[in-house]
């Protein structure tokens, strides 16, 4: 009997020493910055000499880049910069013209567009109309893509206005969901108010 006390006390002292081993690290799951999304809402952009007028939300600046539009010859070209989220909605307006027909507008549009197919899980491209009798197409990129949504809005005959969204940080769909497609609302609402002078 007290052979087998003693077997079965090394026994419990064997178990115990190995069932007490420090416990290994294991690394939390990577986090994200929680943003606060403001209420929506928007003013009107109707600068004298630009042929377009639009809604843009107020927590949005508007801003040239003058290289750009010397370097282009484009001075209508505007970005909205919301500095909270790191983000900007660049627009280029062109004018249809013998020399740039819309069918070429539409044509760089698509290029750039699907120029993210790359990286792009999808592309689709919903064409609408606006309420102010508009045409235009409509780019939802899915995956890492550099810019998840784009857009060209255009009256068929004069005016063409190209849309894109892109965030200043390296893409990635998961973390940035929340503030795209709170701006793709933005941008709906820009694209629906579009008229061109």
């Amino acid at each position: 009997m007290t052979k087998l006390k003693a077997g079965l006390g090394i026994a419990m002292l064997l178990l115990t020493m190995s069932a007490c081993r420090p416990s290994v690290p294991v690394p939390k799951p990577r986090g994200y910055y929680r943003i606060e999304l403001p209420e929506h809402a928007y003013r009107t952009f109707d600068s004298a000499g630009f042929p377009f007028r639009l809604e843009y939300p107020v927590y949005g600046h508007i801003g040239q880049d003058a290289n750009l539009n010397k370097e282009e010859h484009a001075p209508y070209w505007i970005n909205i910069e919301f500095p909270e989220m790191n983000a900007t909605i660049y627009l280029s307006y062109k004018p249809v013209t013998t020399a740039e027909p819309l069918a070429k507008l539409v044509e760089e549009s698509y290029k750039l567009s699907y120029a993210h197919d790359i990286r792009a899980d999808y592309i689709n491209t919903p064409r609408f109309r606006t309420r102010n009798g508009l045409s235009g197409v409509a780019y939802n990129v899915g995956g890492d893509a550099a810019s998840a949504y784009q857009f060209y809005v255009t009256d068929e005959q004069r005016h063409f206005i190209r849309g894109a969204l892109y965030f200043n940080v390296s893409p990635n769909a998961d973390s940035l969901k929340p503030a795209a497609d709170f701006l793709k609302k933005d941008m709906d609402h820009l694209i629906q108010t579009i008229q061109f002078k």
